[in-house]
């Protein structure tokens, strides 16, 4: 990773990212564990300071679409972001049904802005690296905020 990203204007973020997800390596060897550590401390580099609740601690109901209403429910989410792969089996009822909106999340065509010209090939730490926490951060909510319910694009 260093031999990847150590030129990087932006290898502080970076590096500070990997050693959180490399000490998670010495509490866990569970996947889940360092997926959540790993999200964690990407999004605390870009600003974030949310509460994370794992899923097992929230009752919610069988089933795919019904469960992940029933989570987003239950963190109060004002809207839930479905990413192409998703599309393929989301039932948007459960959401209808408890009021939030299933926002369709698809890459910007935008190829001259570099985060997101190879969107499809490369990784958040990619995106970290080459525009840095603060821009990340900005251009994602551009990007929720154009895409919320009622916002014009």
């Amino acid at each position: 990773m260093r031999q990847f990203y150590g030129r990087s204007a932006h290898w502080d973020a970076v590096s500070e990212v990997l050693g959180a997800v490399s000490d998670a390596f010495d509490v866990s060897d569970h996947v889940a564990d360092l997926a959540k550590m790993s999200t964690t401390a990407l999004l605390t580099a870009l600003g974030w300071s949310g509460e994370v609740i794992d899923s097992s601690q929230i009752p919610a109901r069988p089933g795919r679409s019904d469960r992940l209403a029933d989570l987003a429910a239950a963190t109060g989410s004002t809207g839930y972001l479905c990413g192409t792969g998703g599309l393929r089996y989301l039932d948007a009822r459960p959401f209808d049904a408890a009021g939030i909106p299933v926002l369709f999340f698809h890459t910007p065509v935008n190829t001259n802005d570099p985060l997101w010209h190879r969107s499809r090939r490369i990784s958040s730490l990619w995106a970290l690296s080459k525009i840095g926490p603060r821009e990340l951060a900005n251009q994602l909510a551009v990007h929720r905020d154009t895409h919320r319910p009622g916002a014009h694009t």
